[in-house]
């Protein structure tokens, strides 16, 4: 833990809750003060090193709540492990990521568990915490989910898709849910009928459509939102509270929004990919479409609209990457032929605060809410709040001093991800992370990596605030 004083002066500090032209002093790895700048007060301030953040803001780390390094999928693993995809995420902004360690059907959870700490411990950069996928709900599993909650472990996926993977069906669903209810945990949600999309897959591959636009055709967005609808009342008859993960059609936001409208503690996530690219990516030719499946997948551009629209009114609370990345070279070419096989996952860790801001500059959200999605609700909806997420006195000196003006274009040439293609490939974006702060300690300074492997420590996560 870094015992020196650090001073960033002049900056505009934006939280969810507020915007203030304040100093801020750090001390210990945490925010010690924020006083207002240029009052006596501030000028008072010592510190052993000042930065001036002039003309930029000053705003709490990201906090990605869904990303996926070393995720064994189809045959192959995510290329980013968490050493480089920790590094990446430093890079884009985010001091926290929230992972999934995966029980393996027929084995205990702990011994999923167990893997994913191996897999990070002494690897990342920045601090993480783990979700726990559930592929097998038995006796033996819904009793360890009341020790995992109680060692930080406080969500667990469930999966509508992937039958003979990682589905559940509706049974074991509810015993989950329930389960859930009583012990303080939260229930993340694969939202697509995956019985159905399999017939749909079949059928497609007998007619030879075989491109990976077909991978969006056949996941159609009624199917999602009819898991959606599905899980929403299994929850509601579980007296449990749901977050729907990576929400891609307009249809499952309206599933959302009526269930919020009744005040049922539901929510949804949505993630960059779906804001920002569409089918049209898909049928790129020449297979390039492949870079860009994944699931959910990507919707005609008509459904940005209401994804956007979710994230203004609430009915949407966060923005997390989904990060799976696979390069196209060696990996997403398993699915030449057969869409089918294409690995399902795209890169996006370091880009999402920086397409964010961008959709603040185009008008889609404010400088505030853009904070809330990307920093605080994640937070606070993983237990991970007030130490993560904002900045305030005794909160976790996880800072980042943006610059908003600064231009770049997103490129794989350039970005940090262990992955071949950026799926924001030539995209002009204004604004970027200038230096990152993980409690106290430099990890980016003034675009410069100073960080190391090993300095993320592992948070254990207090229950949610699902609520609101």
């Amino acid at each position: 833990m870094s015992s020196t004083r650090t001073l960033i002066r002049g900056g505009l500090v934006v939280t969810a809750a507020e915007e203030t032209h304040a100093d801020v002093l750090i001390e210990g790895g945490r925010i010690a003060a924020l006083v207002a700048h240029g009052t006596a007060a501030a000028d008072a301030l010592t510190a052993d090193r000042t930065f001036d953040a002039t003309g930029k803001y000053v705003v709490p780390g990201g906090v990605d709540a869904h990303t996926h390094m070393e995720l064994p999928f189809g045959g192959t693993f995510a290329s980013d492990t968490f050493e480089t995809g920790t590094r990446a995420a430093a890079w884009g902004g985010t001091t926290t990521i929230v992972d999934f360690a995966v029980q393996s059907p027929g084995h205990a959870l702990r011994k999923g568990l167990d893997a994913w700490y191996a897999k990070a411990d002494g690897k990342c950069a920045i601090d993480y915490a783990f979700h726990m996928i559930l592929s097998d709900v038995n006796e033996k599993t819904l009793k360890e989910m009341d020790v995992l909650v109680g060692e930080g472990i406080t969500s667990f996926k469930l999966f509508m898709a992937y039958p003979g993977v990682f589905y559940s069906d509706d049974g074991q669903i509810l015993r989950a849910m329930q389960r859930s209810a009583a012990n303080g945990g939260l229930i993340m949600m694969h939202a697509e009928n995956g019985i159905a999309i399999d017939v749909l897959v079949e059928q497609a591959l007998q007619r030879g459509e075989t491109d990976p636009r077909h991978h969006g055709e056949v996941r159609k967005a009624l199917l999602e939102a009819e898991a959606t609808h599905r899980a929403i009342k299994l929850a509601q008859v579980a007296g449990a509270p749901l977050y729907v993960v990576h929400v891609s059609a307009l249809e499952a936001v309206a599933e959302l929004a009526r269930a919020r409208d009744e005040g049922l503690p539901v929510f949804g996530e949505t993630c960059p990919q779906y804001l920002f690219l569409s089918t049209d990516n898909l049928a790129e030719p020449d297979f390039e479409g492949a870079k860009y499946v994944c699931s959910t997948p990507l919707r005609p551009r008509e459904h940005q609209a209401a994804l956007w629209r979710g994230l203004r009114t609430n009915d949407l609370q966060v923005v997390s990457t989904d990060h799976c990345p696979f390069c196209f070279t060696g990996q997403k070419e398993l699915g030449r032929g057969d869409f089918s096989k294409i690995p399902n996952g795209l890169p996006g860790v370091e880009n999402r605060m920086d397409l964010l801001h961008q959709a603040v500059l185009d008008g889609h959200i404010s400088r505030r809410r853009w904070i809330e999605i990307a920093c605080a609700s994640p937070a606070r909806m993983f237990g991970l709040y007030p130490k993560k997420g904002t900045i305030a006195p005794g909160a976790d000196a996880d800072v980042v001093i943006y610059d908003p003006a600064a231009t770049q274009v997103i490129s794989a040439e350039t970005h940090h991800m262990n992955v071949d293609y950026s799926a924001y490939e030539g995209k002009t974006v204004t604004g970027r992370a200038d230096t990152v702060f993980s409690r106290g300690e430099l990890v980016i300074e003034r675009r410069e990596f100073v960080g190391r492997a090993g300095h993320g420590a592992y948070v254990p996560r207090g229950v949610g605030e699902h609520f609101g």
